[in-house]
């Protein structure tokens, strides 16, 4: 399990659990610190020692092996752990040779400790005084807020103005602190991944050139040093785009931090002063309180970031009442009652401002929750998959595809914002939208289309690939191995509607063109990918830790793009084929029903066939009696309107005999999940979506029958969902 995300809504509301994730990156950055001095000083020792370059090798070889990256998020890409590793593949080459007491190369010093030195003191060293000053502005900020919240509120109404907007001054610089720090600590750990590797791959390549007995294993080597160098490469890559997002965030939240908060769990949480009794009188102790609407439960931890963090144990009551207290009935200002059903008494509370208490006062007044609504960053407009939107992005890759192809950057490179909009209000003006012959232009750039290409998919009222599956598809691409992650895509891209699948293969299908021709444009599957992961698998809820699953979205891409024909052109491997349900027809004497691995789960509990035989049975002989007494004639008219089907060659249509257990189930509607072709006469034919009436088991092992558009035959159980 990597490092918790450090979450920049997190610094407005300082909660304890933001600083524990706090202390655990620091603790990381001192582990860093600590082991780059050790493995400094070891290369020093290997370079001037040639004496005991043996030992010297294994120290250096041991530490390399002992230690572990620590990425942040719950999950590492292949790159990640290939950059993991590589200090343990590392430690092997070293050990290999051990027994070798070659010269050190003179620029060893220059390749391998001096950009340590240069990581340790420009970046570790730039946090730690970054850490100094938040430690600083924590305490002077949780100075002046209690400072300000003793005083009286019999003061004169311009003292007190004058006393916020000082306050309002401290905890704007001390948020700003904040951000920048933890903004500062990311930065850290995410450039660690390449700035601390690539001296030890320099240093090692040294190595290589000097050692003649090492020159069959640098060989070896050489494979993974490629594979390495291109992680390294890939990282620092998606570090760039990371970054940029990261501190794209954290400007917004120095702008408005309001319109960023993190949804919680809680109707309301935060900072409270608890007013409570002691022998010598009272005293306002801080909690970090939270309260659920529907249980009606406040719980209270005492928290004090100036002593050193929690002072004693949780409390949690149930909320009976909520009054606001009078100004003139306590010298404290912003302050409210609480009476708990558990708890004797009457509870005081301090919020930290007018504001707050306020919030505090709706939230368990029983009103709405104040919560921040997600918004989406994409632009508003009327885009959407329907034939003008497909002949929109048609048009578009036909234009590339005819006329800009082999353009280096494509689709990375961007166009004129002014003109990118300009095309698109012609190419979605109603009047030629619908228009499917009428080509662009010469006249407009390829990088101006391509970016209304990418512009129009962001303008969709969601994601191609919809918001619902865009954790489904991010956990897909941190699977172990590349078989899996194809076919757990594969299964997701099916279970698109049918509109976003089909807009979604159009476009794989042009980049697979794009990225064939990567010699002459240099956009290479792994570039693509990081162009149109945000674009086709943007999250709902903008956070640093959705942030740092991009690269994840970049893999879905490139997944797609080096797939695309398998997982568009053939259904997943799950469900049972017709053919195979056909031939499960054939042997229906001494077949039994598909068994769990042999076909998909269904939306609905199935009973297994022995159950339904059963309840079949069942339903016959508590029923018999009055089917037969009451219904004769109606079975002996069903009877004789169906004999010249009975009385058919064709053996399939028994189906059609009212004699079996089936009739007297009761008829039910049924939805078809998947398409399927028929193979026989007595079966439907069918588009995924089409719905089914008079549903009932059939005789046959694996199949229904229902009506389609008047017609009634068999339908493969488990392409139906009952309704």
């Amino acid at each position: 399990m990597g490092l918790p995300a450090l979450e920049f809504s997190d610094c407005c509301l300082d909660s304890p659990h933001f600083r524990e994730t706090l202390k655990s990156h620091e603790a990381e950055l001192d582990k860093t610190n600590k082991f780059i001095k050790e493995l400094i000083k070891d290369g020093k020792s290997l370079i001037s020692a040639l004496k005991n370059l043996s030992s010297a090798k294994r120290k250096f070889a041991d530490s390399l092996n002992e230690f572990k990256f620590q990425c942040i998020g719950d999950a590492e890409t292949d790159d990640e752990m290939c950059i993991a590793k590589s200090l343990q593949e590392f430690a092997t080459v070293l050990r290999n040779l051990e027994d070798e007491r070659i010269r050190m190369i003179e620029n060893a010093s220059d390749v391998l400790i001096t950009p340590l030195e240069k990581f340790r003191k420009e970046q570790i060293g730039a946090a730690k005084e970054a850490k100094k000053k938040y430690d600083k502005e924590t305490e002077k900020y949780y100075g002046v807020l209690e400072k300000h919240l003793n005083l009286s509120s019999k003061k004169k109404e311009s003292q007190l103005q004058e006393a916020d907007s000082q306050l309002d001054v401290v905890r704007q610089h001390f948020y700003e602190v904040s951000l920048e720090y933890v903004f500062k600590v990311q930065e850290v750990q995410e450039r660690k991944m390449f700035e601390f590797v690539e001296p030890l791959l320099a240093f090692l390549q040294g190595l290589f050139t000097f050692y003649h007995h090492g020159y069959e294993l640098a060989k070896d080597f050489s494979d993974f040093k490629m594979q390495l160098t291109i992680s390294i490469q890939n990282t620092r890559n998606r570090f760039e785009g990371t970054r940029s997002e990261v501190e794209s965030l954290m400007k917004k939240m120095k702008e408005n931090p309001l319109e960023h908060k993190t949804i919680s769990p809680y109707t309301m949480e935060g900072y409270l002063y608890v007013q409570e009794k002691r022998h010598f009188g009272t005293s306002w102790v801080k909690h970090y309180c939270t309260y659920e609407r529907d249980s009606k439960q406040i719980t209270m931890v005492p928290f004090d970031q100036k002593s050193g963090g929690k002072g004693g144990e949780d409390e949690s009551v149930t909320l009976k009442s909520c009054i606001r207290r009078k100004t003139d009935s306590i010298e404290k200002r912003f302050c409210f009652d609480v009476e708990a059903v558990d708890k004797p008494g009457v509870i005081t509370m301090q919020a930290l401002s007018e504001e707050d208490r306020r919030l505090w006062m709706e939230a368990m007044d029983g009103r709405e929750p104040v919560y921040n609504s997600n918004k989406d960053s994409q632009t508003e407009g009327t885009a959407q998959l329907d034939i003008i939107g497909f002949n929109i992005i048609k048009k578009c890759i036909h234009a590339v595809e005819t006329r800009g192809i082999n353009e280096q950057g494509l689709y990375r490179i961007v166009g004129v914002n002014s003109r990118v909009q300009k095309l698109l209000s012609i190419l979605m003006d109603p009047k030629t939208a619908s228009e499917t012959e009428t080509d662009i232009c010469a006249e407009w750039e390829i990088k101006t289309i391509t970016s209304a290409l990418k512009t129009y998919l962001r303008m969709l009222p969601g994601p191609l690939m919809m918001y619902q599956f865009q954790r489904s598809f991010i956990k897909a691409a941190k699977l172990e191995n590349q078989e899996s992650r194809v076919s757990e895509i594969h299964s997701l891209v099916h279970r698109l509607p049918e509109k976003n699948r089909q807009m979604l293969q159009l476009l794989m299908n042009h980049l697979a063109n794009v990225a064939k021709n990567h010699k002459q444009n240099l956009m290479t599957v792994a570039n693509l990918g990081v162009v149109f992961g945000p674009t086709l698998l943007r999250p709902q809820e903008e956070t640093v830790a959705a942030i740092m699953d991009i690269k994840f979205q970049n893999i879905v891409i490139e997944i797609l793009i080096e797939n695309h024909e398998k997982i568009f052109n053939t259904m997943p491997d799950m469900p049972l084929t017709n053919a195979q349900l056909h031939l499960s027809r054939k042997k229906s004497s001494d077949s039994k029903p598909p068994s769990c691995s042999e076909r998909p789960l269904t939306l609905f509990h199935a009973m297994q066939s022995t159950e339904k035989q059963e309840q079949r049975n069942s339903i016959i002989n508590s029923s018999l009696e009055s089917v037969i007494s009451s219904n004769a004639n109606s079975i002996l008219n069903s009877s004789s309107s169906l004999q010249p089907n009975m009385n058919s060659s064709d053996p399939e249509l028994d189906v059609l005999k009212p004699t079996r257990p089936s009739s007297l189930t009761p008829f039910r509607k049924a939805k078809a999940l998947y398409a399927c072709k028929a193979e026989h006469d007595s079966e439907l034919s069918f588009t995924a979506g089409t719905v089914f009436d008079n549903v009932h088991p059939s005789q046959e092992p694996g199949w229904l029958e229902g009506t389609l558009n008047g017609k009634t035959g068999l339908i493969p159980e488990n392409y139906v969902e009952f309704l």
